[in-house]
């Protein structure tokens, strides 16, 4: 399995004038290495993405479907090295790695059908009395180059939730994926060109957010620009993109009611998977849990339970549940966040230790309150905080006091209580009877507040990656 890439520039690898080790975030160990790309190298990008934005828009939309569908079929043949990449690069248990590969062939997928399906709609203009004779419909055109910026959590999936919808919409992207996991990325770029994408539609660029990013996000050619990351660098991104679009998918401390009629088997599985999935490196990952006061107690020894059965290990080992955190930085931050909380209050029920070089063990914290950083902040951690209610009016306001808003969950057997805390919930997407990190594909996915603006899911990105053309034809002087 290859894990040394060049530049990936107008279809050809271009050699770098430096580069950087990956390592494994578990032990350090060097899985492969990337070049670390300058101003310069950025520039030959944008331009071999510019020069091929006319072409790009020509592609008939059945090649584009044949491209990204063939893209698909040879990720699913590949599913075994693209998850020992994940793994590696992110310290993701490769079982979920696995699954994010399987989840990537269906974003493939997905984006090769909306590319068949990337029209327009007619406009009743005649509607309107100055409308008579004539015809309106609209046109979905693409908007050129787009940088796709990925984060490090899911180093696969999310760039295909970029890449395919763009390239289904005939644009071109220039790639810069996170520093700590550019090897899928360039892994991708190499599947699209024997899946037949020409030279020039995708270019992969990797390095620093500094030197490589603004620089793209600034760039006069590039025509949008979508980001998945963290509230702060969204927020920078958009004051430096200037006019042009941009797609912002950012942070969160994602919340689930426990009403008190709940299903609490369902709702403590649910819970830990959410909580824990990916050592809690996940944009929807479970933060918060608002327990109704009947069952609190219960609810928390069982969840507890389950925290206690995860097994931790090496990425790669099949049995690990929780490995590690991306860094060392990350993990001594966790840990320092579970500290002062305990020091204004909380009370930790379980984990919350350092072990090993980046490992930090799932953590269950009690008593939390608002001002918490564990609990106001994203802590991208293995770190759930569990407080109890009285009213389901007051554990929809415990769920909005956030400055974030991506997905919450509600877990009850009242549809109506259940429809009424859906609209009440200040967020993008409410998951009844499941947590928020429950995730398919093809839905819109996306948030409010500092969690971002736009949607992603390949019909929503695909509608944010082509402009609006209207087309009005006058009749006049036609056969009445």
């Amino acid at each position: 399995m290859k894990t040394d890439y060049d530049l990936f520039i107008d279809g050809r690898w271009v050699k770098p004038g430096a580069r950087f080790e990956v390592r494994v975030p578990y032990d350090g160990a060097v899985f492969g290495t990337a070049p670390k790309a300058n101003r310069e190298e950025v520039e030959q990008a944008i331009a071999a993405a510019k020069k091929a934005a006319p072409a790009a828009a020509r592609l008939p939309s059945h090649k584009r479907h044949e491209i990204l569908t063939k893209a698909a079929a040879l990720m699913q043949q590949r599913t075994e090295d693209f998850a020992r990449a994940i793994a590696s690069e992110s310290g993701k248990p490769v079982r979920e790695a696995q699954g994010e590969v399987g989840r990537s062939v269906q974003t493939l997928s997905f984006s090769a059908e909306e590319a068949r399906r990337n029209v327009g709609e007619m406009v009743p203009v005649d509607a309107h009395p100055g409308g008579t004779d004539r015809l309106g419909f609209t046109l979905r055109m693409p908007r050129g180059v787009i940088a796709a910026i990925t984060p490090f959590n899911f180093p696969l999936n999310l760039v295909c939730h970029k890449i395919g919808p763009a390239l289904a919409g005939g644009n071109t992207v220039v790639h810069k994926p996170a520093s700590a996991t550019p090897i899928c990325g360039y892994m991708l770029a190499e599947l699209f060109a024997e899946a037949g994408l020409p030279a020039g539609f995708l270019n992969t660029v990797s390095g620093s957010g500094g030197e490589v990013g603004d620089f793209l996000v600034a760039h006069p050619d590039v025509a949008m620009v979508t980001f998945t990351g963290s509230a702060e660098v969204g927020k920078h991104i958009r004051a430096v993109a200037g006019m042009k679009p941009v797609t912002l998918e950012l942070g969160a401390n994602c919340a689930a009611i426990v009403d008190a009629d709940a299903d609490l088997e369902l709702a403590v599985g649910r819970c830990a998977t959410g909580g824990f999935a990916h050592s809690g490196q996940v944009c929807i990952h479970l933060q918060r849990i608002y327990a109704a006061g009947k069952i609190a107690s219960d609810f928390t020894d069982a969840l507890r339970s389950r925290v206690a059965a995860f097994r931790i290990g090496h990425p790669l080992d099949e049995a690990s549940d929780v490995t590690s955190l991306i860094d060392e930085p990350n993990a001594v931050r966790v840990i320092q966040w579970i500290a002062e909380a305990e020091r204004d209050g909380a009370r930790k029920l379980i984990g919350g230790e350092r072990a090993g070089r980046a490992t930090v063990m799932p953590a269950i914290l009690s008593g939390t309150q608002p001002g918490m950083k564990a609990v106001a902040d994203e802590i991208f951690g293995p770190v759930v905080c569990g407080e109890a209610f009285d009213s389901i009016e007051q554990a929809v306001g415990m769920v909005n006091r956030s400055r974030y808003g991506l997905q919450a969950g509600v877990f009850t057997r009242d549809i109506s209580r259940a429809l009424w805390a859906a609209q009440q919930i200040e967020c993008g997407g409410v998951m009844i009877n499941d947590v928020p990190t429950f995730r398919v594909d093809q839905m819109p996915y996306g948030g409010v507040k500092d969690s971002g603006i736009g949607r992603e899911g390949p019909r929503y990105a695909l509608q944010e990656m082509t402009e609006t053309k209207t087309v009005v034809i006058n009749l006049t002087g036609a056969p009445k």
